[in-house]
């Protein structure tokens, strides 16, 4: 709204002093005021109409609704435009609920930001890594961010860059990583946190076959020992024998919840069909 305010107060002052040169100062003052009266009210009904109703708005106020289980892994399904990445963003903080409240061991995300998201360890689908730092540096700065234990923390990353592969690359700027690498890199960052609560954007796309049954081998481990995890994802074939519970999404709404298991009886459309 202030940026409306401040377009109008430049737009005014430029109107006034052309008006100011070309005419007499009483009807340029007129003029003027004219002018701003008119803006201010085509700048409300622009306002107005950026409320959510219609378009990505839609998934912004429908209740999506569900629960994580400790221990378990709720996959998060359905097509492209669904509304995952809308539910994700609201669920890590980038997004801000019109209504209702997210709750992560009875830490809400509106009173308690930091402390809610201290408990999260997110997998975005698109690596974000920093490109001035080396890889040794990025682990680190999570070391630092999540006040973990540097002689435990780097215990656990030596084992997973051994796993995915990366134990030598330690000094490697992220210019020289593959998307597949980078991806390995986010994972290992992730998994050397003691955080309860994994978010992981559509993890399998980058990686390779041997770098996919490494995760999830990481994540059937961790949920043993009472990790929780949120995947999102197209189709629940690669997570058929990990998941626990699935949520689909369909134009933001949930469409159907249940056991992995339901997933093919309850969501048909997303069954791949032979040819």
């Amino acid at each position: 709204y202030m940026s409306y305010v401040f377009n109008l107060f430049v737009r005014s002052y430029y109107f006034f002093n052309l008006l100011y040169i070309c005419c007499s100062p009483l009807l340029a003052f007129i003029l003027c005021i004219s002018f701003c009266l008119f803006f201010f009210f085509q700048a409300e009904d622009g306002i107005r109409d950026r409320s959510p109703s219609r378009g990505l708005g839609d998934v912004y106020k429908r209740q999506v609704s569900f629960t994580v289980p400790d221990g378990h892994l709720t996959a998060l399904v359905g097509l492209n435009g669904s509304g995952k990445s809308t539910t994700i963003n609201h669920i890590i903080g980038l997004l801000s609920p019109k209504q209702g409240s997210i709750v992560l061991n009875g830490v809400t995300l509106q009173t308690q930001p930091e402390a809610f998201k201290r408990q999260i360890a997110y997998i975005p689908e698109q690596p974000v890594l920093y490109d001035e730092l080396t890889l040794r540096e990025h682990l680190a700065l999570t070391i630092s961010v999540y006040q973990l234990d540097e002689k435990t923390a780097w215990q656990r990353a030596e084992e997973l860059l051994t796993t995915f592969r990366l134990d030598n690359k330690l000094d490697w700027f992220p210019t020289h990583f593959s998307k597949g690498m980078r991806q390995k890199v986010m994972i290992v960052m992730a998994f050397i946190t003691d955080a309860p609560f994994f978010i992981i954007d559509e993890p399998f796309l980058g990686l390779d076959v041997i770098a996919v049954n490494d995760l999830l081998a990481l994540i059937d481990q961790r949920k043993h020992a009472g990790t929780s995890f949120l995947l999102t994802t197209h189709v629940l074939t690669t997570l058929a024998d990990h998941a626990d519970e699935f949520v689909y999404l369909r134009d933001g709404e949930v469409a159907a919840t249940g056991l992995a298991s339901e997933f093919a009886e309850k969501v048909p459309e997303l069954q791949q069909k032979e040819v």
